[in-house]
């Protein structure tokens, strides 16, 4: 938290250099808010850049309440929840009632094929997750690939820590359910 404090008083001192750091520290988690929640496209890119003006611009208001980056998450979700909004874009569409690679196990790892077999599920995994509901899709990717908990990913979207859970829960289900849909057991 001291290096946070170091960092946002020598960019509040007009120090580019150290904004260029806390944009390289974030840059990762905020194309993950933004491209799980923003389909692919030029939008994408604008919401990116958009993300870290805001960030620039409030870093004054920023009181040290959570982590940083937990911070930053919250203006890139605000900002795609306020994109969807303006293009009336549904958020939790059909939610009704969102890779990373595997780590092989065992001597599957020594096969020659388990690379290609591996890069082959993740890019399926990630086809499927791109595919459910924006809401699902930024839970999975902040909770699987941005190692969040469960608080973090509340104050991020604004909601609680037990609905944060419940979705993370139906997002899983729903992803088994259309990965069992199309393919057999053994294809992953």
């Amino acid at each position: 938290m001291a290096d946070q404090r170091a960092l946002v008083e020598q960019i509040l001192a007009g120090d580019n250099k150290a904004f260029k750091t806390l944009i390289t520290d974030n840059q990762r988690l905020v194309s993950h808010v933004v491209f799980r929640m923003i389909r692919p496209g030029p939008d994408q890119e604008d919401i990116c850049q958009e993300v870290f003006i805001k960030v620039y611009q409030n870093l004054d208001r920023f009181r040290f309440d959570s982590k940083l980056s937990t911070w930053i998450a919250r203006i890139a979700y605000t900002s795609c929840l306020n994109f969807l909004d303006k293009k009336k874009l549904p958020l939790y569409d059909d939610l009704g009632d969102e890779g990373q690679s595997f780590e092989p196990v065992g001597k599957e790892a020594d096969r020659p094929d388990f690379r290609f077999e591996e890069s082959e599920v993740s890019d399926i995994l990630k086809a499927e997750i791109d595919d459910i509901p924006p809401v699902y899709r930024t839970i999975v990717t902040l909770y699987h690939l941005d190692q969040m908990s469960y608080a973090e990913i509340a104050k991020i979207m604004k909601m609680p820590e037990g609905t944060v859970k419940s979705y993370l829960f139906r997002a899983r289900k729903l992803l088994k359910e259309k990965l069992l849909a199309k393919y057999k057991r053994e294809e992953l």
